[in-house]
């Protein structure tokens, strides 16, 4: 399983906008420049993250996009699920799914524990903990680009 391009540029994006979240409303164009991301897909992934209430914009000359909630209220798994969808791994993990070879599957537990570890570890992560990993990188001079 690998995670499309919206997740890992949609976290990206998240990441600059907790960054700058004392700062007021981060343009995109700005965003795109620091995460050498364009700013058309941006634009796509913008409306994604506000139709989920995760990010809000602003109009104007100081317009832009910011965070709805506090970075350390917002959860990987969240971000993740609205970009992706489901993260079941199979779809017969998903108890809605009548499967007939449900009670006899030995691999079925295997696939629902494996999704369930996934969900748990994204559920762990906050976008408060990139941006703090970001500042120490930065710091460190891992990262050199700024917004």
């Amino acid at each position: 399983m690998k995670l499309s391009t919206r997740s890992r540029y949609g976290v990206r994006l998240l990441i600059e906008l907790g960054l700058n979240q004392d700062k007021g409303p981060v343009q995109l164009n700005s965003i795109a420049y620091s995460q050498d991301i364009s700013e058309k897909y941006l634009g796509q992934l913008v409306i994604q993250l506000k139709g989920a209430g995760i990010i809000s914009s602003e109009r104007g000359k100081n317009g832009g996009y910011r965070l709805v909630k506090e970075p350390r209220l917002i959860t990987l798994r969240e971000v993740v699920e609205k970009l992706e969808g489901d993260l079941c791994l199979v779809d017969c993990v998903d108890e809605a799914v009548d499967c007939k070879r449900q009670n006899i599957c030995v691999t079925r537990d295997v696939w629902k524990e494996l999704s369930e570890c996934m969900i748990d570890f994204l559920e762990g992560v906050t976008i408060q903990d990139l941006v703090d990993k970001t500042v120490k990188a930065r710091l460190k001079g891992n990262i050199s680009y700024d917004i």
